[in-house]
Formats: structure tokens, C-alpha cells, sequence
């Protein structure tokens, strides 16, 4: 059966004030769009099953699906995505596909980087970068320098990375600088996870069909909305994008607290 090209989230039905765009979905208000959407780029090794290809070509396709993806988010004004890429459990992996994904990384960097310059992304990077290889690295401190000063739209990419090992090593970090643990705060702590820069994820966006968060963005996800779509991720677009967006706007967000209605 071929993967299914949207999502299964029902729109919302009380925005026919809004202006609906062509591919049927209705258009979320400025307002009420997320300041930071995450995403679990879930499904390359099914979508690649389903083909009888290999699992790399999968994320060959995935990976081909990142700038739409991307062009997306800031055209409906989306200030800071991030991308989660590769886990540190993913080393797991049989080797061949753990070198081909290293491969695809390294082509995409060469391939993407100019164009989301030039567009005006500024591109940050978290996760453990010191297990991966010298030119590797090298390519991604080059496409974080370049891009820097760009300020359209951030985007993040998640690469060997694992949330628990986040605050492992934040925690190492705290301990070297010889913080006195009555000092240890949740302010203090988020100063030393990866992300210390960003702010923390309003929607979470999982591909695939799988509901789980998978070990991301423990911490910084306390109140953030999560969706669940089928679509595998080559197969992402722009009214999957809009689903996602659309039921984010449905939401109430109480951070703990009650409602104006008290419901």
C-alpha cells in the first residue's frame, strides 16, 4: 500500500473566516502560528520498503524533502526549526546504512547550504559533534559560520544527538565549572543543554505514523503541543505542513494553569 501523501489530523472547522489555501486547508492566522516547530523526520526506511529500495535511498529521499520542507515552515511564518536527523541510538543501525547516512549528510551539507544562505536561513547545529569525523565537522562549523548573521528563519538540525545525553553532558558541564548545587536551577540548567540558544519548541511534529517522542528534546518539550501524522517523511508537503499547523491552532495552552473559562 502506498504511504498516504497527508496527513490523518482532522483540520479545524472554525476558521471559515479564514482565507483557504489551494491545497484545501484553511489558513492559520498570523497570531496564532508557533514560534518554534520541531520535527521527527520519521518513515525514509519504510517509504523506501514500500519501493523495494534501500534504506539509504530512503534517506536520500528524505533528505531531498528538507528545503520545501523548510520554505514551508517560513513562508507561513515559522521563526526557528529544528530537525531531528539522526539519534545517538541510531549507531545501532546495520553499518552500511549508519555510513550511508554519514554519506548523505556530508552531500546535502555541499548541496543545501548555499541556497539556505542565500535564502536567509541561519543554520545551527546540536548533538554530540565530536563522534562524527573531521571533515565532517569541519563542513558544519563552515555552514554554521556562513549562515550566522542570516535572520529570515533558524534551523536547527539534530544530528547524534539524544536528549539524555544532553543533559548528561550538560550536567558534566556544570559540574566542571564548579556551580554550587544551590545554584542549580531550571534556568541555570536549560544555560547549559545545546539549545541554550533557542527558545524551547511550542509543536512538535512527528512523521510516520509512530506516536512516541523517541529520546527529543526531553526537557525543552515540557508544554509543547505534539502532532502525529501518517505521512512518511519523503513525503511531506506543504498540506501536511498546514494539518499540522491548523490543529497547533486548535489548541488551548495553559502551562499548568486553568483557562480564562476555567474549564
Amino acid at each position: 500500500m502506498p504511504s498516504p501523501s497527508a496527513s490523518t489530523i482532522t483540520p479545524p472547522t472554525n476558521h471559515a473566516a479564514l482565507p483557504v489555501r489551494a491545497n484545501g486547508v484553511h489558513r492559520v492566522d498570523a497570531a496564532e502560528i508557533p514560534h518554534h516547530v520541531a520535527v521527527i523526520m520519521d518513515g525514509n526506511g519504510r517509504w523506501a520498503a514500500q519501493r523495494g529500495l534501500r534504506p539509504t535511498e530512503g534517506h536520500r529521499a528524505g533528505t531531498e524533502n528538507i528545503r520545501a520542507a523548510i520554505e514551508a515552515f517560513a513562508e507561513r511564518g515559522v521563526r526557528c526549526l529544528t530537525l531531528f536527523a539522526f539519534s545517538t541510538e541510531n549507531w545501532k543501525r546495520p553499518r552500511p546504512e549508519v555510513r550511508g547516512l554519514m554519506r548523505i549528510l556530508s552531500s546535502t551539507i555541499d548541496r543545501e547550504v548555499q541556497p539556505l544562505h542565500e535564502a536567509g536561513v541561519r543554520l545551527r547545529y546540536i548533538g554530540r559533534l565530536d563522534a562524527l569525523d573531521t571533515r565532517l565537522r569541519r563542513k558544519i562549523d563552515d555552514a554554521i559560520k556562513l549562515t550566522r548573521d542570516n535572520d529570515r528563519m533558524t534551523v536547527c538540525v539534530a544530528f547524534n544527538y539524544g536528549s539524555r545525553a544532553e543533559l548528561v553532558d550538560a550536567v558534566r558541564r556544570m559540574v566542571a565549572d564548579g556551580v554550587n548545587p544551590d545554584d542549580v536551577t531550571e534556568h541555570k540548567l536549560s544555560d547549559y543543554l545545546y539549545t541554550r540558544e533557542l527558545p524551547d519548541p511550542d509543536l512538535i511534529i512527528r512523521t510516520g505514523g509512530d506516536q512516541r517522542v523517541s529520546n527529543f528534546l526531553l526537557w525543552q518539550a515540557a508544554y509543547a503541543e505534539y502532532v502525529f501524522s501518517d505521512t512518511y517523511w519523503p513525503d511531506f508537503c506543504e498540506q501536511d505542513v498546514d494539518q499540522a499547523l491548523a490543529a497547533y491552532a486548535q489548541r488551548t495552552r495553559n502551562f499548568g494553569g486553568r483557562p480564562a473559562n476555567g474549564q
